[in-house]
């Protein structure tokens, strides 16, 4: 159960971390770590209706998107790192093993984490994401490389900030084809293009062959369902099949039928369900 009183920051590696903290404080803690191109915002809804059940939810902007936490160079945004960032966060919130959540980026830390620190998470739902060795399987055996094409162009440096400030409507019709709504994409607008969290954002692809290939290796011993949805134009079927080859604890894979890649918002009745699911077992 949690403890202590509420949290609006946290403070680690020399950055600070806004953090949304709702929800009953003596409830079980439910960590929610979010993606690109968002913040916490994103899981405004799916919060509220963890809140509802009893949860209390801890919803940090990550490295990269709180304006205090924005180190220069991709080096800063290694998987160390960000793992580090939500060990941290946890143990700040000093209520034990938490469920942790991740979607997008976040599902992608949520694994790491949950691998390096097993005796900090009591559960794990991945949403879109798999593990990084299911992903990498993927590439291999699937369209999944021709779905992250965009990848590269985000290794760039500088080149993707210009194009897509020089060019907004281009990000607008991109972030539309994948399901985002036109209020979603005014949020991307305002957070991160003009919120200046833009290039600490796309720092974790330039940083994501940062890594010990051993990671892709990396076993998770606790209760974990990763949710993909069948409309999602970024991550492929293989990929969300592979993930639960990297889990030693009990598993679940669950797939959302006509749901776009932005599951936290579009289908957020259906993803607190799955989380409140998960947490009980």
């Amino acid at each position: 159960m949690s403890t202590g009183s509420r949290i609006s920051s946290v403070a680690h590696d020399g950055l600070t971390f806004d953090v949304r903290d709702t929800g009953p404080l003596d409830g079980p803690v439910v960590v929610l770590l979010h993606g690109f191109p968002q913040t916490g915002a994103s899981w405004a809804e799916t919060a509220s209706l963890l809140n509802e059940r009893g949860y209390r939810t801890i919803v940090p902007d990550q490295r990269g998107y709180s304006r205090r936490a924005r180190p220069k160079g991709r080096f800063a945004y290694r998987s160390s790192r960000l793992v580090a960032d939500t060990a941290a966060l946890i143990r700040a919130v000093g209520a034990g093993p938490v469920h942790l959540v991740g979607h997008d980026w976040g599902a992608n830390a949520a694994w790491a984490t949950a691998a390096r620190h097993p005796e900090l998470i009591r559960s794990l739902t991945t949403v879109s994401v798999p593990h990084s060795g299911a992903f990498a399987r993927a590439m291999l055996t699937s369209d999944q490389l021709v779905r992250s094409s965009y990848m590269f162009f985000f290794h760039l440096p500088w080149l993707p900030e210009f194009v897509l400030r020089r060019w907004p409507r281009l990000l607008d019709r991109t972030l539309a084809a994948t399901g985002m709504t036109p209020d979603q994409i005014v949020a991307v607008h305002r957070e991160i293009v003009l919120g200046g969290a833009l290039t600490g954002g796309l720092n974790w692809y330039r940083a994501m062959f940062l890594v010990n290939p051993a990671s892709l290796r990396a076993r998770v011993p606790v209760p974990t369902t990763h949710v993909w949805s069948d409309g999602d134009q970024a991550l492929s079927r293989r990929s969300a099949e592979l993930a639960g080859q990297y889990v030693d604890g009990e598993y679940r894979l669950e797939i959302l039928p006509g749901v776009s890649h932005w599951i936290p918002e579009e289908a957020a009745g259906r993803l607190a369900e799955i989380i409140d699911r998960t947490a009980s077992r």
